[in-house]
């Protein structure tokens, strides 16, 4: 006697999050296997510790073949072996191209070159994460920034389109791919401190003001506003007007600063005024413009931090350096107002992020 069983048979691709989320960071399968358990998943599910390594293998397999596809991850959609929804798609780009601050930090100022790719112990080394993990996202860096270096238009924008990434993912790329074309310094060794989040935040800033953004289809805001770099010589006549410029801002400053902060303005205003406006004087030589964070810290973040400003007082006193010197006839009669405006938003918001006591 035979018992009737209804069998559906389906190849639809289930996808365990936890277990991708392991595969991302590099885990091998044994190691997988040993962090399910420890996070006590036999005892959730009832399963054997046998029965969980299978199934880690069998997704690991499925990640294996389907890792072609995230390298161009419009070929996920246009597939037909796979079954997969589309959040579970989009979970698996987006988790897939995530970036770890702590290796990009690492990654920052590299070539990205396959014989850099050799070189990634260091990075695992320095960074913590596995080496599988350091090589994926500096595949994913070189991939992303070889695809739309030369794409006219809003990077972040041409990330999104060609990688269906997040915004938010795709801004941290758009600041990695900015900072590889410009050459920035990054890996000096007093620039250590910073974070990958500062160099973020500071070249979002430089890309909102000091590029081609913006300005049509035609442009490219990984490009600097050459005419604008140039005309920043200009502003030294400033200088020229130190006296002035010093006693708006002490005007303004002196009910709303600590007394040792004001002390600090009045006796070293032209250390910070001729330091802010010669680094504005040479960002049109390549050299000085590949070394600006170097010399926000040298020239500009190094003093600050011997007079012991507060960071509340040195927000307050940028503010004003910059207002003052719009309030002030010659930066209107030389039609320099806008080209001050967009150097100081910039520096501002840099030197507010390096500041770190």
């Amino acid at each position: 006697m035979y018992t009737e069983v209804d069998v559906f048979v389906s190849n639809f691709t289930l996808i365990d999050p936890e277990i991708y989320q392991l595969w991302i960071e590099g885990c091998s399968s044994s190691e997988a296997v040993t962090t399910l358990h420890q996070r006590n998943i036999t005892k959730q599910t009832g399963a054997t510790v046998e029965l969980i390594a299978s199934d880690v293998l069998d997704h690991y397999r499925t990640f294996a073949l389907l890792e072609r596809l995230f390298t161009v991850p419009s070929k996920l959609s246009e597939q037909m072996i796979f079954q997969i929804d589309e959040p579970t798609k989009h979970m698996l780009i987006e988790k897939y191209y995530d970036l770890d601050d702590a290796v990009i930090r690492e990654l920052l100022g590299r070539k990205l070159s396959s014989r850099h790719r050799k070189d990634l112990d260091e990075v695992a080394e320095r960074s913590g994460a596995p080496l599988r993990c350091c090589r994926r996202q500096f595949d994913n860096v070189r991939r992303i920034f070889k695809a739309v270096e030369e794409m006219p238009g809003n990077v972040v924008a041409n990330i999104r389109a060609t990688f269906l990434i997040s915004e938010p993912l795709a801004k941290k790329y758009g600041a990695v791919v900015f900072i590889a074309c410009m050459r920035f310094e990054t890996a000096k060794r007093k620039l250590q401190y910073m974070s990958f989040n500062d160099f973020y935040h500071c070249a979002q800033a430089i890309m909102g003001s000091w590029t081609y953004s913006c300005t049509g289809p035609e442009y490219y805001d990984t490009e600097m506003d050459r005419e604008f770099l140039l005309e920043l010589r200009e502003l030294r006549i400033l200088l020229d007007k130190e006296k002035e410029h010093k006693h708006l801002i002490c005007m303004r400053l002196k009910p709303k600063l600590l007394e040792k902060s004001y002390q600090e303005l009045e006796l070293n205003f032209r250390l910070y005024s001729r330091a802010l406006v010669g680094l504005a004087c040479n960002l049109h030589r390549g050299r000085e413009l590949r070394s600006l964070f170097v010399d926000l810290l040298e020239k500009c973040v190094e003093p600050l931090r011997l007079g012991s400003w507060p960071k509340t007082d040195l927000a307050q006193f940028l503010c004003a350096y910059e207002q003052c010197a719009l309030q002030m006839d010659v930066l209107r009669e030389a039609d320099l107002k806008n080209v001050w405006e967009r150097y100081m938003r910039v520096v501002s918001r840099c030197l507010l992020t390096m500041y770190h006591i």
